[in-house]
């Protein structure tokens, strides 16, 4: 069971060497932990302290249907740091549910709206319509993370839960890995969430987004690697992929807007300024308006990908530097809203927003808007 933890955590002895010297020992069975070394040795690989009591490892399953794939294939194993994410996610939004009924929160109506298979232009339509997206003034906006903000903001104020961050709860030193996961979509309809890793770039943020409010507006809950290069196996992964760039690029806009006889990289460039999303999205979009097919396509995709991997990183979980980003402003403010109006506890409200001082409480409702 002790190697079992660590190789879920995804760590070696040797890293774990300098904290757990005996650690080869203890696997082996030579040497036992006291309950203290236990207790530490358990918090470092981010496991709950009971399983290491088990006779064989527990099964664990991601509790949201799981549509990420490699080559088609389901990873079979989620990291601690996924399952934590999810976990903490579903906490946040059973509390929020439970306080908006409490206020009398009625059903969203457009959580499960559309079914599977629905015409994608005009799922994609009703679905801007109910945002009030506005492609002109997206296109006006001078960056990715301004139109980000301005599309999560929208969400928002639909009454979407939308957090987005690229470590775990608020722990820096757990970073979330975009290459497990990009986002989910928790449905509910007083409480619809999305989660957005906030580790990935700007632009394949905005593409995240609407890939899992696309599973909102079908009512389902789903965790994804929402790709627009690729057409995924699963029914529903297709459909929200091509709502997801219908509703960012409407193919009808991109093809008056493309110049099919310009550089391809300089053009793809400008696109992806335009629409405020990433050039893979804008290759696929080419894909789809048929100026690029087969082989040049699949040439050109590789390409594009493998020069945004040299690209230098982001800033990770500081994505907007601020807690309401990680956790949602609609649910910060209910938080806190409930906290100064004697409904929750503070110690509750820290454990739900992630932090342990007053002063950071006082901050946060500043911030807000909500008087302290």
């Amino acid at each position: 069971m002790l190697r079992w933890a660590r190789e879920r955590a995804g760590r070696t002895r040797e890293s774990l060497a300098s904290k757990f010297a005996p650690l080869a020992d203890w696997e082996t069975g030579e040497a036992r932990p006291t309950l203290k070394q236990l207790e530490a040795y358990a918090k470092a690989v981010h496991v709950p302290i009971g399983y290491l009591f088990l006779r064989e490892p527990p099964e664990e399953i991601v509790p949201i249907p799981d549509f990420r794939t490699v080559a088609d294939q389901p990873l079979r194993r989620a990291s601690p740091d996924l399952l934590d994410t999810v976990y903490l996610c579903q906490q946040r939004q059973e509390w929020y549910r439970d306080d908006a009924r409490q206020a009398g929160a009625q059903p969203l109506p457009f959580v499960g709206s559309l079914a599977l298979g629905a015409d994608v232009v005009r799922s994609a339509a009703s679905i801007r319509t109910a945002l009030g997206v506005d492609l002109e003034a997206q296109r006006r906006l001078p960056t990715w993370t301004d139109a980000l903000r301005a599309f999560i903001e929208k969400a928002d104020a639909l009454g979407v839960l939308v957090m987005v961050s690229g470590v775990v709860g608020s722990n820096n030193r757990r970073a979330l890995d975009p290459s497990e996961f990009r986002g989910f979509a928790l449905a509910d309809p007083v409480a619809p969430l999305v989660f957005i890793n906030g580790a990935d770039s700007k632009a394949a943020q905005m593409f995240t987004l609407a890939h899992e409010l696309a599973h909102l507006w079908l009512g389902e809950s789903a965790l994804s690697d929402a790709q627009a290069s690729e057409a995924p196996a699963q029914a529903v992964e297709r459909w929200c992929n091509q709502v997801a760039a219908e509703l960012l690029v409407p193919l009808a806009v991109f093809t008056a807007e493309q110049d099919t006889g310009a550089d391809l990289q300089e053009e793809l460039n400008r696109l992806a300024r335009r629409f405020k999303v990433s050039t893979l999205v804008i290759l696929r979009r080419m894909h789809d308006a048929g100026s690029l097919r087969g082989e040049a396509y699949w040439h050109a995709y590789n390409a594009e990908l493998e020069r945004l991997l040299e690209l230098p990183g982001g800033s990770g979980g500081n994505f907007y530097l601020t807690l309401g980003a990680r956790v949602s402003k609609r649910f910060a403010r209910a938080v806190v809203s409930s906290t100064l109006e004697g409904r929750s506890s503070f110690t509750e409200a820290f454990r739900l927003l992630g932090f342990r001082k007053i002063d950071t409480f006082r901050q946060l409702s500043t911030s807000l808007g909500v008087a302290f």
